[in-house]
């Protein structure tokens, strides 16, 4: 399963006087020498991922489509021979890639009448014979203004035909083959393979029929590949192609009209300014009355939830507005149900370029760019690509169960007079999702609808990346980045490191992309990221040591690749940043040489500062089922930091045991029914005052360190943008802010230490929009109708400034 094992030349490491570099000795030779011995891993075992929320869609998990099926294994989509056809011979070897795309079934879905019929509809004709939103409030007076009236009629319905000519789309049979042939062939030469579940696959097969209802793929966005990855497993493996939404634009170009007829849809520009009102309901409507003709032909569709080259993973506005009409057509009655399906996609590297890519499609369209980036990456692997796909839930259920939240407070309200010193009523409130989905982007939502409608799209994002398996290379490079970042590693000492890391991803029922013995898989992982790693050998050390660069770009990209296991260890990073912010507070009461450091910690005061902390962190960090509450979450920390032996509950000494009854058997006795004297809390006692104490599990001592590390970086660069607030003082847009913000954080790492990875661009914007929500930078209209951001008056002052400094410190492991 691993074929990138090629040779790879060292470059020269940093300078260390007792450690000599070794230039010119491969990866493969240096570990597998010194891992001969060591046994396989990682059988036939394999966690079930992609189970549907137990609390919001009770029903689907029954079904247990993922399940009920045995274990059918995996498949390299991009590996096709003659077993996959019908024929065999040597002429077959030679073309079974033409003869595989041509035995594909494929569903074709031409246009028809769909345009008509959606010009037809009852929303899109009341919009174009009112004249809009606000078109009859006003009355006309004689033959004129029926006239006036019949003018804007036919104006407003040119309006409606244009936005369907830009969103008009089909699928195209012998198009559809051709491409999935050419993607193939690309695709094969940039990746060593792409691994999906056929037990995912067979379940995708039942589920158009057990549930009655069309398929909403709901995808989470790494790379500008995703467009073309998702649609061509779907198509090998014979299942309908979606509908995919893009929201790049592909104006004046050649390439337009190609992905139209192979099911692109390429969504028109949100609306958000007070002047598009009108041009923005016309519009609303005829996407969302398209959205139901699209479900009601039992046509598939495909949103991606992250906005492509965005710089933080957050959910897009765009593809919530299109979840919203979804939504609509559901809840319209358009059609009965519609079943989600959450995606998972996990690389083993980014593609460089790719990025680049997303970030200027506004500009030159992000399918030609990566159309361009792909074919100047050919002939250079990047390891492994998984797809993994949920379990399809009804949408109808998830709605009615009544779970989600339909309101929100403002993190100001929340959290801010915590800040101050003061204490928070609401502290375990909703945090508000108004971000997620302006007003301006729908109109007719309410705004406890678009709450609903947000949470939603939360709940999905949170699905589909818990459905993502983690690779080999996250988990390396978590362990150099927050285990072994300062003196390196030996060899044998990181492979049984990530013997450990790996035990306690598949105890948290996440799947890895990756199997084969531990060296291959150390091998694999370590060629893919030799530009950021040095491995070097000393005349003392048996063994060569492993160590991250002490550059900036490969700090940035060893923290890149740990952001799928920051989200596996959420909840125990978490508690472990609320103990360390207890101990820095008894730190600051007492003398550190009296201090007695066996103290126990109240239940109540930690679950207090994981909901602080829980508030703190951004969504797209934390990234919390909407359906779990904050003060669910908190208790969850604990649990969590309980089972791996970092705390351990204090039993207090008391006369009598509470597991001794017969003390009480008096107070146990059956009572009559009669008598209302008695009640069945006569037998409590007042709950005593849980408290717990800190423990070094024996599996793993330094885990509460390697716990508090994993969250430091986002930590850290929240602690210096709160330093970096003089720097804000004129009003910016929110660009401006974030490129003065990211200055800022540069500057810090040159002068103070070498974080650099909390200098990135994802960090400073992660940095400025939560001192937005915060109420640290507040908005107001600036030149030309855009929205800038000031700092606040109250946080003018350096009294202020510190407090919150001090705040975030408390949870950053020093």
């Amino acid at each position: 399963m691993l074929l990138d094992r090629g040779d790879a030349t060292l470059g020269n490491p940093p300078p260390a006087p007792p450690i000599r570099s070794r230039t010119g000795v491969s990866w493969s030779l240096k570990i597998k020498k010194k891992l001969k011995g060591v046994t396989p891993f990682l059988g036939k075992f394999r966690p079930t991922v992609g189970q549907c929320c137990h609390q919001c869609t009770p029903e689907s998990l029954g079904m247990k489509l993922l399940k009920n099926s045995p274990s059918l294994g995996f498949q390299n989509v991009l590996h096709v021979n003659e077993t996959r056809t019908r024929f065999r011979g040597w002429l077959v070897r030679r073309v079974c890639g033409l003869l595989f795309v041509q035995e594909r079934k494929v569903y074709p879905s031409p246009a028809g009448d769909r345009a008509e019929r959606v010009l037809r509809s009852s929303r899109v004709q009341s919009l174009i014979s009112s004249g809009g939103p606000t078109g009859g409030a006003v009355a006309g007076e004689g033959s004129s203004h029926i006239g006036e009236t019949a003018i804007a009629a036919t104006a407003r319905r040119g309006q409606a035909v244009q936005i369907l000519e830009g969103i008009q789309t089909s699928i195209s049979p012998p198009l559809l083959r051709l491409a999935g042939w050419i993607l193939l062939k690309l695709l094969g030469r940039m990746f060593a393979n792409v691994q999906v579940s056929l037990n995912q696959l067979a379940t995708l097969h039942k589920a158009p029929q057990l549930h009655g209802a069309p398929l909403v793929f709901v995808s989470v966005h790494k790379s500008s590949l995703d467009y073309a990855l998702v649609p061509l497993v779907l198509f090998c493996h014979s299942l309908r192609v979606p509908y995919m939404v893009s929201s790049t634009d592909l104006e004046h170009t050649w390439l337009r009209p190609i992905l139209q007829k192979v099911g692109v849809i390429f969504a028109p520009r949100c609306p958000m300014g007070k002047e598009d009102t009108e041009t923005g309901t016309l519009q609303c409507a005829v996407l969302s009355s398209f959205v139901s003709e699209l479900l009601s032909e039992g046509q598939h569709l495909l949103l991606f939830l992250e906005e492509p080259g965005c710089v933080e993973r957050r959910p897009s506005p765009c593809s919530t507005q299109w979840l919203s009409w979804v939504r609509e057509a559901v809840c319209s009655g358009a059609v009965p149900d519609v079943a989600l399906v959450p995606v998972g996609i996990a690389y083993d590297a980014p593609v460089e370029g790719l990025g680049d890519s997303c970030q200027q499609a506004p500009r030159c369209g992000g399918f030609l760019s990566l159309l361009l980036s792909a074919l100047s990456l050919l002939g250079r692997s990047h390891g492994c690509v998984r797809l993994d796909f949920g379990q399809p839930f009804s949408l109808k259920e998830m709605i009615s169960s009544g779970r989600l939240p339909v309101r929100g407070l403002p993190l100001e309200d929340i959290l801010l007079p915590a800040v101050m010193g003061s204490r928070s009523d609401s502290l375990f409130a909703d945090k508000s999702l108004g971000w997620v989905l302006p007003v301006a982007a729908c109109p007719q939502l309410e705004e406890q609808e678009r709450h609903l409608v947000a949470s939603l799209c939360k709940h999905l994002l949170y699905s589909a990346t818990s459905c993502s398996a983690v690779m080999s290379t996250s988990m390396l490079s978590c362990l150099l980045l927050h285990r072994h970042r300062k003196q390196g590693v030996a060899v044998p000492q990181l492979a049984r490191d990530f013997s450990w890391l790996l035990e306690e991803v598949l105890f948290r029922n996440r799947d890895v992309g990756f199997g084969g013995s531990l060296p291959e898989v150390l091998c694999h992982s370590m060629t893919l990221l030799r530009d950021s790693l040095v491995l070097c050998t000393s005349p003392s050390a048996p063994a060569p040591l492993v160590a991250p660069r002490s550059t900036p770009q490969a700090a940035m990209t060893l923290s890149r690749h740990c952001g799928a296991l920051q989200h596996l260890f959420i909840h125990e990073a978490v508690g472990a940043c609320a103990v360390s912010a207890m101990l820095s507070e008894m730190m600051d009461c007492v003398n550190i040489d009296e201090m007695d450091f066996d103290v126990a910690l109240c239940q109540e005061e930690l679950t207090e500062r994981v909901a602080q902390l829980c508030q703190l962190l951004p969504s797209e960090a934390l990234l919390l089922p909407p359906c779990q509450s904050v003060y669910s979450f908190a208790q969850d920390s604990i649990d969590s930091l309980v089972r791996c032996g970092i705390l351990v509950m204090e039993e207090l000494p008391r006369e009598r045991p509470l597991c001794d009854l017969w003390g009480r058997r008096q107070a146990l006795l059956w009572k009559s029914f009669d008598d209302l004297s008695n009640s069945d809390s006569d037998c409590e006692e007042p709950p005593d005052r849980r408290s717990y104490k800190l423990n070094q599990p024996n599996h793993c001592p330094d885990f509460f360190f390697f716990l508090c590390s994993v969250l430091s970086p986002l930590l850290r660069a929240l602690s210096w943008s709160v330093c970096g607030l003089q720097h804000l003082y004129s009003p910016l847009t929110e660009s401006e802010c974030i490129e003065r913000m990211q200055g800022f954080l540069l500057d810090k790492t040159q002068g103070e230490s070498s974080y650099f990875e909390s200098a990135t661009l994802e960090m400073a914007a992660t940095a400025v929009w939560t001192l937005r929500d915060l109420g640290v930078l507040k908005e107001e209209p600036g030149e030309g109708g855009a929205v800038c951001l000031r700092l606040s008056e109250a946080f003018e002052q350096p009294l202020a400034q510190g407090k919150l400094c001090r705040f975030i410190e408390r949870f950053l492991y020093h």
